[in-house]
């Protein structure tokens, strides 16, 4: 008699097609799905944050156009010019409009990390993109209700002496990024200062490795 080729108690080789497939495979499927589950949540959230940011440009704009100083023209025979040339009306309505970009950018900021404390990278760029979608709404509210820009119709229209308002103006462009900047300013302070935080590793007693 011939002895087997292979003997009983060899394991079978690892290229044996009938054999079952690893047991870790499953659970690492899982949990790939449970972070495409995650990015889908925040990417949701994300566009959400960008609209409800946006549409607040429309409270930033009403309140720049009340609260803005106005500037005071007047007109003769010949043309219009300031009623008070040493007056900083102008330069007002400027740090209006950053004032309360960034009172909004903060008020913003709090609100979105109050219902999602986890946060994120996709939270903090939605702000960014929310705000300065606001900041470009307002702007163009205010200027649209503000007194019109056909300056030598409007002194023609009140008539010479008398004194009018000029167009609503932006001068300083950097003020559009007052919102975005402090809203996430804001809000990665909030997420340092009150974020949850990741739980520490456990590491093992000194000395209790395999050999150990």
């Amino acid at each position: 008699m011939t002895a087997p080729l292979t003997p009983p108690h060899q394991p079978p080789p690892d290229n044996d097609p009938w054999q079952s497939p690893p047991t870790g495979s499953a659970p690492l499927c899982a949990h790939e799905a449970e972070e495409g589950i995650d990015m889908k949540a925040d990417l949701r959230d994300a566009a959400v944050v960008v609209l409800a940011v946006a549409v607040l440009g429309v409270a930033l704009g009403l309140l720049w156009l009340w609260l803005a100083p106005r500037v005071p023209l007047i007109s003769n025979d010949r043309a219009v010019f300031l009623k008070d040339t040493e007056s900083e009306e102008a330069v007002g309505a400027d740090g209006t409009f950053a004032l309360l970009g960034l009172a909004f950018g903060a008020v913003s900021a709090a609100a979105v990390f109050w219902f999602r404390r986890r946060g994120g990278v996709g939270l903090v760029v939605a702000l960014a993109l929310g705000g300065l979608f606001a900041s470009l709404l307002a702007w163009g509210i205010g200027v649209w209700f503000g007194p019109t820009d056909d300056v030598v119709a409007h002194a023609r229209a009140v008539g010479e002496g008398v004194t009018f308002d000029a167009p609503l103006e932006l001068r300083a462009r950097g003020a559009l990024l007052a919102w975005p900047v402090a809203a996430m300013v804001v809000h990665l302070a909030l997420t340092a200062l009150f974020g949850p935080r990741d739980p520490e590793p456990e590491w093992p007693p000194y000395g209790a490795g395999p050999h150990g």
